[in-house]
């Protein structure tokens, strides 16, 4: 019973021991990742980066060239105990996982994510809507003036009364 006792020990403290070291620094919460919202985008998506890793008032630089964003700032959040940034996913991204990193100014900590992306589906930004004009070649012809369309108003005007006069005269047997 003894030379079991003393392997099982072992054991046991190995397993605490790992247990402990895998424990979060900062009680209960997961500081080791980066977190990507959306973690799933199409090209010219906007992606917001989130991390609790560099504390709450200490600032990082993210790292988003893999994917061909460039870097970008992280500072504190609004109330919140993490650093927040943000980087648009360029309309050239080709589809696949892409790693996001992000550098602590003051430790020098690297947080990693991973980003999503892919040519199907809907893009999370607002979208955005033609504006202007579209030359097809109908209508538009006299242009905004509004003294050209009154122009153009009084001659349809003139010319629908000369018609019915016509017509009218017609039909009494006047003639033309």
């Amino acid at each position: 019973m003894r030379h079991t006792a003393r392997p099982l020990t072992a054991t046991a403290l190995a397993v605490a021991f790992a247990a402990l070291a895998a424990a979060p620094a900062y009680g209960g919460e997961n500081t080791g990742r980066l977190e990507l919202s959306p973690a799933g985008v199409v090209p010219g998506d906007e992606v917001t980066v989130r991390t609790a890793a560099c504390g709450a008032d200490g600032t990082a630089t993210g790292d988003a060239g893999a994917i061909g964003a460039g870097s970008f700032s992280l500072a504190p959040g609004s109330g919140q105990r993490q650093l927040d940034g943000r980087f648009e996913v360029p309309s050239s991204a080709q589809p696949g996982t892409y790693e996001i990193v992000a550098t602590c100014a003051d430790s020098g900590r690297q947080v990693i994510g991973d980003l999503v992306v892919s040519l199907t589906g809907t893009r999370t930004a607002q979208p955005t809507y033609p504006r202007g004009s579209v030359k097809t070649g109908v209508g538009g012809a006299l242009g905004p003036d509004p003294v050209q369309t009154a122009a153009g108003v009084a001659a349809l005007a003139v010319a629908a009364a000369g018609g019915t006069w016509l017509l009218h005269r017609r039909a009494r047997g006047d003639g033309i």
